[in-house]
């Protein structure tokens, strides 16, 4: 079995990128890092580390493209700032839509584009890292249990029963994916989170905010002392 992992430079996919290493062994497993129109390069130096730490084989793929009619606040050609606040903050005045950092239909597509190259490269799962707390009150639809049912789903129909979608984390919270982690030492002092691309992380945008309180709540410092 080869397993291919959807690898951003996160906690949450190096995580699995991780578990994929433990069950399947370093030869079988291919991190996956897409390019979207990030503000920043730093995510994806960061996945360069990871990949390099763990010895896999680590390709990138260019969406840039597809989101250039979006104005999603992460995106380089949008207008809008990054929020600084946490995303039950973001959450309250969106009326039950995605906070302002959801990048359109964003996993649909990179898993879509990863099952083309998983099956290229005879790879039987996809390991993506979506967890609970990113799909709380429908801040980012596309990391809930009921999407990835779905899109499972549609995966293996439309591979012909060859290849399925593991979120391994759908169901737990940021402070258990890192507890996970934790267990398997994984490099989290090489990955990086923050929405901003500054020299540190800005610690008061979404991401940092849950970051820090996943690590406090295992009652550990950050590893990478990021925030």
């Amino acid at each position: 079995m080869k397993a291919l992992v959807l690898s951003s430079g996160g906690v949450d996919s190096t995580t699995c990128l991780g578990i994929a290493v433990e069950l399947y062994g370093k030869e079988n497993v291919i991190a996956l890092s897409i390019i979207y129109g990030q503000k920043h390069k730093k995510e994806l130096e960061a996945s360069k580390k990871v990949a390099a730490y763990y010895g896999t084989e680590h390709v990138y793929l260019d969406l840039m493209p597809v989101f250039k009619y979006s104005n999603c606040s992460l995106l380089e050609h949008s207008d809008r700032e990054i929020p600084h606040e946490s995303y039950a903050g973001q959450l309250e005045g969106t009326n039950g839509k995605p906070v302002s950092t959801y990048v359109p239909f964003r996993n649909g597509l990179f898993l879509s584009s990863a099952a083309s190259i998983a099956l290229s490269k005879e790879c039987g799962v996809i390991y993506y890292g979506a967890h609970a707390d990113d799909s709380a009150g429908n801040a980012y639809p596309d990391c809930s249990s009921a999407f990835h049912k779905a899109i499972n789903e549609a995966i293996y129909l439309g591979s012909g029963n060859q290849l399925r979608v593991e979120a391994p984390f759908v169901g737990w919270t940021k402070a258990q994916v890192v507890k996970k982690g934790l267990e398997l030492k994984v490099p989290y002092h090489l990955t990086w989170s923050c929405y901003e691309g500054g020299e540190k992380p800005c610690g008061v945008c979404g991401t940092c905010i849950d970051r820090k309180e996943a690590f406090r709540l295992n009652g550990v410092c950050d590893p990478a002392a990021q925030i």
